[in-house]
């Protein structure tokens, strides 16, 4: 499949140098989304709702030859994600999106600190991404395999409908439920995603990409001894890194330039992380012109230290007048 993917190389190719809405798709009106009461949260409000939300989403490939095989995917087509809201709103509301196979609810109402947001008068949506949790197939080895697992045209495809769903879940915040402002975070792959989405989505209030990955064939050259298998594929195959790279350029957060101001972006780093190296968090930080950084004492999956870097999430929140009241 990678070999295959490499015949679509000047597809996507064209596609980075191109329209970025030729690529993301602005999200279409009219999509229903149907919320019910969230099934066993840990989080449970005295004064709002935990929901599950849902809708299907309207994503195609762009890439013909994946059409077809996308729509088989049947658990994939349906989009997911928990929420939680005051009874005294609409609120400033915060997406958040896990990392890679780490779409646990319960794990990441701890991680993000659904508590601490909502105490401090937000309401907070969890969000799902493709082939992870509900959305993974019924026989996947593991949540988020199938994002992985269809070589590099399919990560193409996978990361913008992730984008689309995403934004449809803006639009249902802002103009269904009302919120007057809505913003992102996420951390690794959720991270990766939340640049994309500061590229794309013009109506978001900020963007806090945290441990985020920006280059995704950089990453595996880096893990041993994963990278010398894939170096050694590439030179059978007689391509490069720079293919690689040229490949899934139309979804590296590194082609595009963001569409809300540089004032509303922050990128935290751990500067022990061994799985998405500090490099990343810097590549981004410069490609975005230098914005807020904080940097914790931890790698991917311990984050020493956390009650700072939510001390300074709040100071950033509050210098962007992201605030209830």
């Amino acid at each position: 499949e990678v070999a295959r993917s490499f015949g679509d190389l000047d597809f996507y190719a064209r596609l980075a140098g191109g329209d970025r809405e030729r690529v993301f798709g602005a999200p279409p009106g009219g999509v229903h989304v149907a919320r019910r009461p969230a099934s066993a949260p840990l989080f449970r409000p005295e004064d709002g709702v935990a929901e599950d939300l849902v809708f299907e989403s309207p994503f195609v490939p762009n890439l013909p030859r994946l059409r077809e095989g996308w729509r088989r995917h049947e658990r994939n087509r349906f989009a997911h994600a928990r929420m939680w809201r005051h009874a005294r709103g609409p609120r400033p509301t915060v997406i958040a999106i896990h990392g890679f196979s780490a779409d646990l609810y319960h794990v990441n109402e701890w991680f993000f600190s659904i508590p601490w947001l909502y105490a401090a008068g937000y309401d907070v949506l969890l969000a799902t991404l493709p082939f992870h949790g509900r959305r993974a197939g019924r026989f996947s080895p593991f949540s988020g395999h199938g994002f992985f697992a269809g070589g590099p045209s399919h990560i193409n495809e996978a990361f913008t409908q992730g984008v689309l769903d995403l934004r449809i879940f803006v639009s249902h915040v802002l103009e269904e439920l009302g919120a007057p402002a809505v913003g992102v975070t996420g951390v690794s792959l959720g991270g990766f995603t939340t640049a994309l989405l500061a590229a794309t989505e013009p109506r978001l209030a900020f963007a806090v990409p945290n441990v985020p990955v920006v280059s995704i064939p950089d990453l595996v050259m880096e893990w041993e001894p994963i990278g010398s298998i894939v170096r050694g594929a590439l030179s059978l195959s007689r391509r490069s890194l720079r293919d690689a790279r040229r490949l899934l350029s139309p979804t590296c957060p590194l082609t595009w330039s963001p569409v809300i101001s540089k004032e509303r972006l922050f990128v935290i780093g751990g500067v022990g992380d061994r799985l998405a190296p500090p490099s990343h968090s810097r590549l981004l930080w410069d490609h975005w012109s230098r914005p807020r950084l904080h940097w914790f004492p931890g790698s991917h999956l311990v984050h020493l230290d956390r009650g700072q870097y939510f001390r300074q999430l709040r100071l950033f929140l509050g210098d962007i007048g992201f605030a209830y009241g």
